[in-house]
């Protein structure tokens, strides 16, 4: 049987390989069309012995790690989000992501620029805003500096949703993060004519698992439920790719 290999992308995970392998199946964050032939140079190259090599996108990656065959609402929710439809071959798109200044609602980035905004504006109990800064060492001046003037603002940002997490019993917190994913469900499925009247929506990603709970509850608002959800789409990639 050939051995074969899930690379890692983003949120994907290279396993060690100890022999030459025959198949490659490679999922990442912008492997369009147009990018894809750059990375199935570079695969062909590292993978010599390889005689079947895929490139796909991350969000087919994650349709087919959540629903394998079955069509489903798929979302991704970590430092970004996204969203489609996936017919059980193919990805149907929905509203655009646009990134983290104008879009990717319900993301790490998202939370944790909702976060910072609502800290620095006192908009949180003065005992909430105390234990952020305790917790996280960060100052105004800090914030400022990592979100305007040094590289991948968004990647500080998704690191300060944990807070949340760790506050959520906090009105406040639950509130913000109720509104967060209630503005991604608003803004990137309950608006979307998609192909089907399935109500439930799929997730794979770090805020996705763990904020299952605010999840559940946002959806609900929005007449959905919440299906599958993975922290990371290889367990189902790999059951994908071997039946």
């Amino acid at each position: 049987m050939p051995h074969t290999g899930t690379l890692r992308c983003g949120a994907f995970i290279i396993p060690s390989v100890r022999r030459p392998l025959s198949v490659v199946h490679f999922y990442g964050a912008g492997c369009t069309k147009e990018k894809a032939p750059i990375v199935f140079k570079a695969l062909s190259q590292a993978f010599p012995s390889a005689t079947q090599i895929s490139v796909e996108s991350d969000m087919l990656g994650a349709a087919r790690g959540l629903c394998q065959y079955q069509p489903g609402i798929v979302c991704i929710l970590g430092t970004g989000s996204n969203s489609c439809y996936y017919d059980g071959t193919t990805l149907h798109a929905g509203n655009p992501a646009l990134g983290y200044i104008l879009g990717d609602e319900g993301s790490g980035a998202y939370i944790g620029k909702r976060l910072a905004g609502d800290i620095l504006k006192k908009q949180l109990p003065k005992h909430v805003i105390q234990q952020f800064f305790d917790e996280t060492g960060e100052s105004q001046e800090s914030i400022i500096q990592k979100v305007y003037r040094e590289p991948l603002p968004n990647r500080f940002l998704a690191s300060l949703s944990p807070f949340c997490a760790r506050h959520r019993e906090e009105a406040g917190i639950h509130h913000l993060l109720i509104d967060c994913f209630s503005q991604f469900f608003q803004r990137n499925i309950a608006c979307v004519n998609w192909p089907t009247e399935e109500n439930t929506v799929h997730f794979v990603g770090s805020i996705a698992h763990h904020y299952q709970e605010e999840l559940h509850e946002a959806a609900r608002q929005y007449g959905y439920k919440v299906g599958n959800i993975l922290q990371a789409p290889l367990e189902g990639l790999i059951t994908f790719h071997q039946t």
